[in-house]
């Protein structure tokens, strides 16, 4: 099956997921929906490139399975984090800057832009999923690179729930546990699953996939990620600025000096 076909219907798939998502969000005037779907939309992506690639191979089903494995783990959580509770502050914001007929605008600024996005960023998948070369080492350091991103975001998301859970750790700085070595484990884990999947393609033939990981990157550290949270979270959360001092921002290391007791992200 021509590659260019494959990746138009998955961006149709994408606008029309995209679509009844925001028919949702009028409903329930909550576009923070979006959030709990995004990795949907990669789920949507590789059902539709399996069903049309011509061979499955192993190292598709290898991909798939990772696919299904991190985008319903994360869906579910943050499904879960969400549930009962208001819009996003930061739709909020959007909405705010974006009024009148927000409703209308949040169609094409929010839905159908994150629905373009995760197009280029599944351009990854699509290249491990379709290519027939046979598997390499890079499918195997694929494969670990993967396993330990899933893991760190759902270590790091159980942590972090767990101390939310405790009234005493309100509006305390969750520094223990992965988050005592890097300030978004759950950011990092993102990171290595999306490296990962590229190494995936490269074994595939596919290196020209390169705008996936590279597009993720720029989401988690500039853009929707570890820019975004930290611009104002010190004004919520007193003592961030010493958690911020002895603990690295994203990839995992050493904390610079003695940590100060259990203080919330």
């Amino acid at each position: 099956m021509n590659l260019l076909y494959i990746a138009a219907t998955n961006l149709g798939w994408l606008c029309l997921t995209a679509l009844l998502l925001w028919f949702v969000s009028l409903v329930k005037r909550d576009v923070s929906i979006v959030d709990a779907f995004w990795p949907i939309f990669f789920v949507v992506v590789a059902a539709n490139t399996f069903l049309l690639v011509d061979e499955p191979t192993t190292r598709t089903s290898i991909v798939i399975v990772l696919t299904l494995g991190w985008a319903l783990r994360l869906s579910g959580y943050i499904t879960w984090r969400n549930w009962g509770k208001q819009e996003d502050f930061r739709y909020q914001e959007i909405r705010a800057r974006n009024t009148p007929n927000f409703a209308v605008k949040s169609l094409f600024i929010i839905f159908l832009f994150q629905a373009v996005l995760a197009w280029l960023v599944s351009l990854t998948l699509l290249g491990a999923l379709t290519g027939a070369m046979q598997l390499s080492i890079l499918d195997y350091v694929g494969l670990i690179l993967c396993a330990t991103g899933i893991a760190f975001e759902t270590i790091g998301d159980y942590q972090l729930a767990r101390f939310k859970a405790n009234p005493e750790n309100k509006n305390k700085v969750m520094d223990r546990g992965l988050w005592k070595y890097t300030r978004h484990p759950n950011y990092f884990g993102d990171f290595c699953v999306w490296w990962g999947f590229y190494l995936f393609a490269i074994s595939a033939g596919a290196w020209w996939t390169l705008p996936g990981p590279v597009v993720m990157t720029v989401l988690l550290l500039k853009v929707s990620g570890v820019s975004l949270l930290e611009k104002d979270i010190g004004k919520r959360r007193p003592g961030y600025a010493e958690y911020v001092a002895r603990t690295n921002v994203f990839f995992p290391g050493p904390p610079k000096n003695k940590p100060l007791a259990g203080t919330m992200k």
